[in-house]
């Protein structure tokens, strides 16, 4: 690995790009891929896109530049590096930028165009970002996502999503009555979405479940009235009814009302397709076994997927388990060794 692609990353993780507010790091992007020889601008949300190339084979490399809330020390100490989205997803984007640099030059007169697209408001989910991109470019033949997969690993689904508010207001009741207070209905909500979700998951794996999560809990009180808001999240399986559950969901709340968002169906990719062919050749080369992994989480690709029907894998390096955490951070061997892979990867398409 050359000491510019290990600086591209810390310069990257150096300027801060939470949701909506990504415009800084988009312009570096767009600044330094010009600069590398990259077609690059900035789109109509603000995507930071780099393209190579000028063959009508296109392999888009979609990423995404912003992060979670909450600074981290950028740093290098041990073989890693520290920083918050060097996991989640800047290292995988700086992987894109870095292999497709190694290539540039041999993609003339080979018959196919590479696309970077940095994109924005992945973890606000909104995925506004993907979503302009889907807007802007043609389908292409092949797409990678820029998650965390590990080095030797490539990711062929990830399960939808759904978020709730839930919001009850009544009228305060004495402690020493009969009537049951708000936050004692709204934690009996709660407990009849869990053996709900209990009743579906039974016999079920992991991947194949419904997994409900307590997001947060706010109660208030005017002196007149009590208020409770509850924010629900649900990862869905491939093939679930989003409908049923929204029924189920509006039907056991009444008298509370609940708003729903952040809709986004299952999905899983198959693997008989040149694409994951190239990624298990190259793995090999490098002396990896590869796997394939299932993410219980979501990602840019659950918003292109269904549109975009060409081969599609997430890939990039880092461990999921450290992203949004406060020990956010990257082996910088496994950095390297994912360029390498993917560098091949696109030699080999």
């Amino acid at each position: 690995m050359a000491d510019s692609e290990l600086q591209l990353l810390q310069q990257m993780l150096s300027i801060p790009s939470p949701s909506g507010r990504e415009s800084r790091l988009a312009r570096f992007l767009v600044d330094t891929m010009t600069s590398m020889g990259f077609r690059s601008y900035l789109d109509g949300v603000s995507n930071a896109i780099g393209i190579a190339g000028d063959g009508p084979g296109t392999i888009v490399l979609l990423g995404h530049i912003d992060t979670v809330a909450g600074d981290l020390p950028v740093k290098i100490e041990g073989g890693r590096i520290y920083g918050r989205g060097s996991v989640d997803a800047k290292g995988p984007m700086a992987c894109f930028i870095a292999s497709t640099r190694r290539v540039m030059k041999e993609l003339d007169g080979q018959g196919k165009r590479i696309v970077i697209v940095g994109a924005v408001e992945e973890e606000a989910a909104t995925s506004r970002g993907a979503r302009q991109a889907l807007s802007d470019l043609d389908p292409p033949d092949y797409c990678v996502i820029g998650e965390p997969s590990g080095w030797n690993a490539v990711t062929l689904g990830y399960k939808g999503r759904l978020l709730v508010d839930y919001r009850l207001r009544v009228p305060l009741s004495h402690t020493a009555g009969q009537e049951r207070s708000a936050c004692e209905q709204a934690v009996d909500y709660w407990s009849e979405v869990g053996r709900w979700c209990d009743r579906f998951n039974a016999g079920k794996s992991l991947f194949g479940s419904l997994q409900a999560s307590l997001r947060s809990f706010n109660s208030s009180s005017d002196g007149i009235h009590e208020t409770v808001d509850l924010r629900l999240g649900f990862r869905i399986p491939v093939g679930f009814s989003l409908q049923s559950l929204e029924d189920f969901l509006s039907g056991t709340a009444n008298p509370a009302q609940v708003l729903f968002s952040g809709r986004e169906a299952a999905v899983r990719r198959d693997k008989s397709n040149p694409l994951v062919r190239s990624f298990l050749r190259s793995i090999r080369d490098f002396e990896g076994r590869p796997k394939f992994k299932l993410k219980t989480g979501t990602a840019d690709m659950n918003v292109v997927a269904p549109f975009w029907t060409c081969p599609m894998v997430a890939y990039g390096p880092g461990d999921s388990s450290l992203d949004h955490t406060p020990r956010e951070h990257l082996e910088i061997a496994e950095y390297g060794r994912s360029i390498d892979v993917l560098e091949s990867v696109l030699r080999l398409l």
